[in-house]
């Protein structure tokens, strides 16, 4: 990555405009403040604040690595979940591919930073981004793109942007294969293998594999469903492979891979499988795995036994406004600080406004959200006072970063060691 770009972080300036962070700061630069190690506790950042744990964010992301390379999988974590290139730096350091994307804006980002292998998870059919496209492979040849092809319409609406903007290099494309009910991606076998022929005969699309994403293939998503799909897609790269439309390409992708099944991908992408005719990529694109979370990653993933856990990163610290009557609290935290589209935040914690102990928090639990506050219901053992600051287990990272854009990394003590900008 561009460390110039990535050290010029450090020179934004601490203001009014990064929630939570310490008034007393105002006026230093993000460097500053991280050199200075602050206290999240005792140095003045205000309430509500999320925060990264400094230790499980480490973890997830070595486990991650570790698990990917012990699979023969190539990893490219898909970057949409914390738009981060902080996060991005430290798992291509610890040996990620590439970045994935979902949208062009996405991927302009990744390159102003310096990502030199990034793949777009979607079809690719908007002319002003593609005529960027052209220019940013025109420019650079060792930058590396690979992106969706679906329908034969999207293949001419590419060749004609393409065409228009005059490109030099081809974009490489992979065939998506969808299923019945689920999100993008061809609908068959036949008809993936008539876009590969289609992909065949364009002039500035050069076909490299063939892709998907598991996550959405049915309602109730069946991992019996999952795998038939997994099989499907390795049958399409064969079948493929056997009609020569891999020829122009030196490398076979094969990529799947969410965060609930990608123990399946890793099952059905194998080098027994997949014995094509040239070398293969066989391409992982997991991304809540960076921070995980408390419910609903907590409960699909993979990676949840003793030894080989990812732990939840992401903890949002709240202050209890008002106690207005025995049996409910109100924190200073609602709908435009925390995702809450795959189950409401989860109180675990409670720091005692004048001791500063931390304890568990018993008794607590959130029954409703407003803009700006959460209803947190009182059991019995409940032990919180106006004033107490309550800390928030979270449920589906994707939506709890995109509401911050800077967000303090925390250490076991409480020093905060660095910040992560985000840019949605």
């Amino acid at each position: 990555m561009d460390t110039a770009a990535l050290q010029q972080l450090g020179s934004t300036v601490v203001d009014w405009r990064f929630k939570g962070l310490p008034p007393r700061y105002e006026g230093s630069t993000v460097a500053e403040l991280a050199a200075a190690r602050v206290s999240l506790f005792e140095d003045g950042f205000t309430t509500p604040v999320l925060t990264l744990d400094a230790d499980a964010l480490r973890h997830n992301l070595e486990l991650m690595a570790r698990w990917s390379a012990a699979h023969g999988l190539a990893f490219a974590p898909h970057g949409k979940t914390p738009l981060a290139p902080q996060l991005y730096q430290r798992q291509l350091a610890l040996g990620a591919w590439g970045i994935t994307a979902a949208m062009p804006s996405h991927v302009r980002m990744y390159r102003a930073f310096g990502v030199q292998r990034v793949f777009l998870a979607n079809e690719l059919v908007d002319p002003a981004a593609l005529a960027w496209l052209s220019t940013e492979l025109d420019a650079d040849p060792d930058f590396r793109f690979v992106c969706y092809v679906d329908s034969e319409r999207g293949i001419a609406l590419m060749e004609e942007a393409l065409s228009r903007a005059a490109a030099r290099r081809r974009v490489d494309v992979v065939v998506e294969l969808g299923a019945d009910g689920a999100r993008t991606g061809a609908r068959g076998l036949e008809t993936a293998l008539d876009l590969a022929r289609k992909v065949g005969a364009a002039e500035h699309l050069r076909l490299v594999g063939v892709a998907g994403y598991e996550g959405t293939i049915a309602a109730d998503a069946t991992r019996g469903a999952v795998r038939d799909w997994l099989g499907a897609l390795v049958e399409l790269a064969r079948r493929i492979d056997a009609a020569g439309h891999f020829d122009d390409t030196d490398e076979i992708v094969v990529s799947a891979g969410g965060s609930e099944h990608f123990d399946l991908v890793a099952e059905a992408l194998t080098t027994d499988a997949l014995k094509l005719s040239k070398p293969t990529l066989r391409l992982l694109r997991s991304g809540a795995y960076v921070t995980h979370d408390h419910l609903h990653y907590a409960a699909i993933t993979p990676l949840r036994e003793a030894g080989e856990r990812l732990r939840p990163a992401l903890r949002l610290w709240t202050q209890v406004v008002s106690r207005p009557e025995p049996e409910l609290g109100l924190l200073n935290a609602g709908k435009r600080d925390v995702p809450y589209d795959l189950g409401l935040p989860v109180p675990t914690l409670v720091r005692d406004q004048h001791t500063g102990e931390v304890r568990e928090a018993a008794g607590l639990t959130v029954t409703k959200l407003a803009d700006q506050h959460a209803f947190v219901q009182l059991g019995p053992e409940a032990q919180i006072e106006v004033g107490d600051w309550v800390a928030l287990g979270l449920s589906h990272p994707c939506t709890a970063f995109e509401k911050w854009q800077l967000i303090p990394e925390v250490e076991a003590d409480g020093t905060v060691s660095d910040y992560i900008r985000t840019f949605f």
